[in-house]
């Protein structure tokens, strides 16, 4: 009963999660310097954003099993943040598309945040959240349950619970990363953008390699999936 509670306070909280662009895994650098967006940059956004939510909500309409395809797209206006975008949902489950201030300053063209934005629904309309959640219950419950068998102590187990959760959410996570570079593809494409130009923002993060359990697949893995779709369209 224990490891049964654990592992749903564990899918709760994932309720939560958000799925960035930037590898939370990266290797070590020196932190780029933050941009600072100013109202040309933000002009420019509010102009995608039309473009792009029409396009992503019938795209969502036809192919996602969500009942709710009303994007909310907004800039998380914190201060300091580094360019960065996700996807969460709020407490109606109303999808949401957040970008921070300095992503809106550090993308070098129009095409680039369009496909960045095209990306973030995708996760939406591929249903990554509850997927990711459900390969976290999974694991949770699998290895809690395994370390419980051997007899060992609540610490152990909870331990497990922990281990087995987050390894459970990243089982996949580089095949949702590339499904929604394709949908986000499509997405830019049909909203009048060029997708292959904007994933070249993609050379502007940087490349979490092809790490084991990564959270990301390598950049030009990525950059590959988008040619190879764009070339389809």
């Amino acid at each position: 009963m224990r490891l049964f509670a654990l592992a749903v306070f564990i899918a709760l909280v994932l309720q939560g999660c958000t799925v960035a662009t930037e590898p939370a895994e990266a290797p070590a650098t020196a932190p780029r310097p933050v941009p600072a967006a100013d109202a040309a940059d933000i002009s420019r956004f509010r102009t995608i954003a039309a473009r792009v939510e029409p396009v992503a909500e019938r795209i969502c309409r036809e192919h996602a099993n969500s009942p709710n395809c009303d994007f909310n797209i907004v800039i998380d206006d914190r201060p300091g943040l580094p360019p960065n975008a996700y996807q969460t949902l709020d407490k109606n489950n109303r999808p949401i598309l957040a970008f921070t201030l300095s992503i809106l300053a550090d993308v070098e063209n129009a095409d680039q945040l369009a496909f960045v934005m095209g990306h973030e629904a995708a996760h939406h309309i591929a249903g990554h959240i509850p997927r990711q959640q459900q390969n976290a219950m999974t694991g949770a419950i699998l290895l809690g349950g395994l370390v419980s068998l051997t007899g060992m102590g609540s610490s152990a187990v909870d331990a497990a619970v922990d281990l087995g959760a987050g390894v459970g959410a990243r089982s996949y996570s580089k095949d949702y990363e590339l499904e929604a570079d394709a949908i986000g593809t499509v997405i830019a494409h049909h909203a009048g953008y060029d997708p292959v130009r904007g994933a070249a923002y993609f050379t502007r993060i940087a490349d979490p390699g092809d790490r084991f359990l990564g959270s990301h697949p390598p950049n030009a893995k990525r950059i590959e999936t988008v040619r190879r779709v764009a070339a389809g369209l």
